[in-house]
């Protein structure tokens, strides 16, 4: 059964962190639709692409455009089967808005599944979903998700972890993992 997946995404989301998710899930067929705050169908947002270099962070850059392909304002998340939530930048804004911590928390509430990935974790614990949740997500995050009542489990780059309904990763080498462990929920 194919499913009808949200993104919420915004500027400087991690390029892969929100193409490859988004492409993937389309490529098998479920319905995807990805939203940003104040943005409409046809705008695009801007990415920025996080590398491991050797240094003691990600290096950061200017990704590519993304266009979105459903209007924030216009939907309705009762009528969606799953949530994603990209890293980057971007959570670190999008959680400051009420709306956006509302749909999170109605996917919680409902036990629909959301993966969740890098520091796409940061919506989680602002909106309070994480107490009690084994969560992996990029290593700065721990302190977060701990204050927020959550196990931080420390995987590879490339690892996943499901606790329920809830999928994370540390980073965007960890999508093979964390797709087919979302998938499998879906």
């Amino acid at each position: 059964m194919m499913a009808k997946v949200l993104i919420i995404t915004g500027d400087f989301v991690e390029d892969y962190e929100n193409m490859v998710p988004f492409q993937a899930l389309l490529a098998m067929g479920h319905e995807v639709d990805a939203v940003c705050p104040d943005k409409a169908e046809g705008d695009s947002i801007a990415t920025s692409i996080h590398d491991f270099e050797g240094d003691q962070t990600y290096t950061e850059k200017r990704g590519h455009n993304f266009t979105l392909n459903a209007s924030f304002a216009d939907i309705n998340v009762a009528d969606y089967d799953a949530l994603y939530l990209p890293g980057g930048r971007a959570p670190e804004y999008l959680r400051l808005n009420a709306k956006v911590i509302a749909m999170i928390q109605h996917f919680a509430n409902t036990d629909k599944p959301i993966a969740s990935v890098c520091h796409g974790p940061q919506l989680l614990t602002a909106a309070g979903v994480l107490k009690g949740k084994k969560v992996s997500s990029y290593p700065a995050c721990q302190p977060e998700i701990e204050m927020a009542g959550a196990e931080y489990i420390e995987l590879p780059m490339d690892g996943a972890i499901t606790d329920g309904k809830l999928v994370t990763g540390p980073a965007w080498p960890a999508h093979p993992a964390m797709l087919k462990q979302f998938v499998a929920l879906l």
